[in-house]
C-alpha cells in the first residue's frame, strides 16, 4: 500500500513538474531573442564643398549643437558680400522711385498725366520687389554660410567616422553618423504563444550577456504587424503562395518594444548587443502575497495549459477608431491664379478709365 501511494504521488508529482517546465518554456512572458537597440542620427550636408576641417574622431561623446566638420566657407562669404551689395543698390534705387512716384502725384494735371503718375507708382512696386528678393537672397546666403559648419542635432557619440580633411561633402550625402544616446530601447521578440502573457505597461528585466545585473525597464509597446512571406505579389501582382505546408508550425515572434528607466553602474549600452527579456508585471499581476492567491495563481497556469492562455483585458490599448474607419487625409486644392490687380490693387487706379473723362 505505501508503495503504491509512493508510486501515485512520484507520479503526480512528475506529471506536475513537467506541466510546469511545459509551462515556462512556452508560454512563460520570457525570451532569450531579445536585443538592445538605439536610434541613430546619419547627418549630411545642406551645402557642398571641401572639407577643411573635422572637430571629432571616432567614438567621441558630443553635445547637440557641436560642430562635427567645416566645409570651405569662401564661396558662400563670397556670395553673401555680392548679394548684400545688391541689396543695398536696389535699396537706393528703391527709395529713389518712391520720391519720384511721390513727386508724380502731387503735381496738377498741367505738368503731368495719370498715364505717367501710373508708369512711376509701377516702377516703384517693381524697385519694392527686387529690394525684398534681394532681402530673401541675402537672407539664403547668410544660412548657407552658416551650414557650412554641420553640427550635431543629438547629444550621442560619433560612429564609425571615415571621414578626413579634402573630402568633397555633396549635398543630401550622409558621410557622419551620431548615435542619439538619449534613444536606447530594447526590443523583445517573444513567440506568439506567450504574448497573451505581455502587457503594456509591465516591468521588464533584460539581461544582458556577460553581465549580472539586469537592465531594468517598461513594457511600452507591441509591435501590430510583421513580414507575412505569403502575402508578397507575384511578378503579376497575384498573391504568391507556397504549397507546401509542414506539420510542424513553428510560433512567429513578435516584437515588444522595451522602454528602459534604469541601467546597472558599468554596465554600457550598445547597439546590438544581445538580452535576455523577462516580463515580471505579469507575474506580479496573477500572483498575490497570500498563500491562497499562490495557489489560485497555480491553477490558473495550469489551466492556461490545457485550455490555452486567456489575455488579460486592456492589456494592449487599441489602435484606430472604434469603427475601424480609416482616415483621409485632405488633399489641397491648387490656388486660382490671380490677376496682377488682386496682388496690387492701388497700383494704377482709373487704368481703365479714358483721360477725356476725367
Amino acid at each position: 500500500m505505501f508503495k503504491t501511494v509512493a508510486t501515485l504521488l512520484i507520479l503526480v508529482l512528475a506529471v506536475l513538474a513537467s506541466l510546469l517546465i511545459w509551462d515556462f518554456y512556452v508560454t512563460a512572458p520570457w525570451t532569450r531573442d531579445g536585443s538592445v537597440r538605439v536610434q541613430v542620427a546619419s547627418i549630411a550636408p545642406e551645402v557642398q564643398g571641401q572639407i577643411t576641417e573635422v572637430r571629432v574622431v571616432d567614438n567621441q561623446y558630443v553635445h547637440k549643437g557641436d560642430v562635427l566638420y567645416v566645409i570651405d566657407p569662401f564661396d558662400f562669404q563670397v556670395a553673401l558680400e555680392r548679394d548684400r551689395a545688391l541689396l543695398r543698390q536696389n535699396a537706393a534705387n528703391l527709395q529713389v522711385l518712391q520720391v519720384e512716384a511721390e513727386r508724380r502725384q502731387h503735381l496738377t494735371n498741367l505738368a503731368t498725366t495719370p498715364e505717367i503718375q501710373q508708369q512711376f507708382v509701377g516702377n516703384a512696386a517693381q524697385a519694392q520687389a527686387a529690394f525684398d528678393a534681394a532681402q530673401q537672397q541675402v537672407a539664403q546666403d547668410d544660412i548657407n554660410l552658416k551650414r557650412t559648419q554641420v553640427r550635431s542635432p543629438v547629444n550621442g557619440h560619433v560612429t564609425n567616422l571615415l571621414m578626413r580633411v579634402g573630402d568633397y561633402a555633396s549635398v543630401g550625402t550622409t558621410n557622419i553618423s551620431v548615435i542619439d544616446a538619449d534613444s536606447y530601447w530594447i526590443d523583445g521578440y517573444f513567440e506568439e504563444t506567450k504574448m497573451a502573457h505581455v502587457c503594456v505597461g509591465d516591468r521588464a528585466e533584460a539581461a544582458l550577456m556577460g553581465y549580472r545585473d539586469p537592465i531594468v525597464g517598461q513594457v511600452e509597446s507591441v509591435t501590430r504587424g510583421i513580414s507575412v512571406p505569403n502575402a508578397a505579389p507575384s511578378t503579376q501582382g497575384l498573391p504568391s503562395v507556397d504549397p507546401v505546408f509542414t506539420w510542424v508550425r513553428l510560433a512567429q515572434r513578435v516584437p515588444v518594444r522595451i522602454r528602459i528607466t534604469e541601467v546597472p553602474a558599468g554596465v554600457p549600452l550598445v547597439s546590438g548587443m544581445t538580452a535576455t527579456v523577462t516580463i515580471r508585471g505579469a507575474e506580479a499581476r496573477e500572483s498575490g502575497g497570500s498563500l491562497h492567491q499562490r495557489f489560485a495563481s497555480l491553477a490558473g497556469r495550469l489551466q492556461n495549459i490545457v485550455h490555452g492562455p486567456r489575455p488579460s483585458p486592456d492589456c494592449v490599448p487599441r489602435i484606430g477608431g472604434e469603427t475601424g474607419a480609416t482616415v483621409t487625409i485632405p488633399t489641397p486644392e491648387p490656388a486660382a491664379p490671380l490677376a496682377p490687380a488682386d496682388i496690387e490693387p492701388g497700383l494704377a487706379p482709373g487704368m481703365d478709365t479714358s483721360p477725356r473723362g476725367q
